[in-house]
């Protein structure tokens, strides 16, 4: 299935583009970023998107952005839901850098992918769950 996202380039960046390998789409720092150890910084991503109807967008670090440039996303992950869609409602990665550090306009630095919005939820408590317990956080092996 393909699904049409409308997108509005807001600063002057290379274009998105679609890769071959992975499902994530990578999106880019738009303007020189100058960031000091400790510092937070909301990083432009030069672009506005309007999401297809029961979508919201998912935005994480790429796995090199640490590594390169010392930043992490403050909030681990950014969701970006569907009403998020004006003209003027750029994308932007909310940095947290560890060290200083320098990222050039155009340096791809996050990642996104559509997802469906969650079904609707509806709890229903028990006394009993009737599973095997699997032994808690990090049983799974070394």
């Amino acid at each position: 299935m393909v699904v049409n996202i409308k997108i509005k380039y807001l600063r002057d960046i290379e274009k998105i583009e679609i890769l071959s390998n992975g499902d994530w789409i990578d999106l880019r720092c738009a303007e020189d970023t100058e960031l000091y150890a400790g510092e937070y910084k909301m990083i432009p991503l030069g672009v506005a998107m309007e999401l297809p109807k029961g979508y919201e967008a998912l935005v994480a670090p790429r796995s090199s952005t640490f590594k390169k440039y010392g930043v992490i996303l403050v909030n681990s992950i950014g969701v970006i839901d569907e009403s998020y869609k004006g003209d003027n409602d750029e994308w932007n990665f909310l940095a947290y850098a560890t060290r200083n550090t320098v990222i050039r306009k155009n340096e791809r630095i996050c990642q996104f992918r559509l997802i469906e919005h969650q079904p609707g939820v509806i709890f229903i408590e028990v006394q009993k769950l009737g599973n095997a317990d699997r032994g808690g956080i990090g049983s799974t092996g070394v």
